[in-house]
């Protein structure tokens, strides 16, 4: 979820998805059918939209500086 374009925060187990945040929608997904009894994890969008942000800032920061790195003493 920490791009320039990437709009989905997922978790995962075994190489299968359980649970996404679609930023672009503005919700958590489960994509489990009923029958694999699904649940949920509470809170879990909301902290998606916290680390996608300051991953965001992260990201301006390390394109700024590796734009002008500073120079070797």
């Amino acid at each position: 979820g920490c791009s320039d374009s990437d709009g989905v925060d997922m978790y995962g187990l075994d190489g299968e998805e359980m649970w996404y945040a679609d930023f672009n929608k503005g919700e958590g997904v489960m994509p489990l059918p009923p029958f694999a009894d699904p649940f949920t994890y509470d809170g879990a969008y909301g902290q998606a939209v916290a680390n996608q942000g300051i991953c965001k800032a992260n990201l301006a920061t390390f394109i700024d500086a590796y734009k002008n790195p500073p120079e070797a003493i």
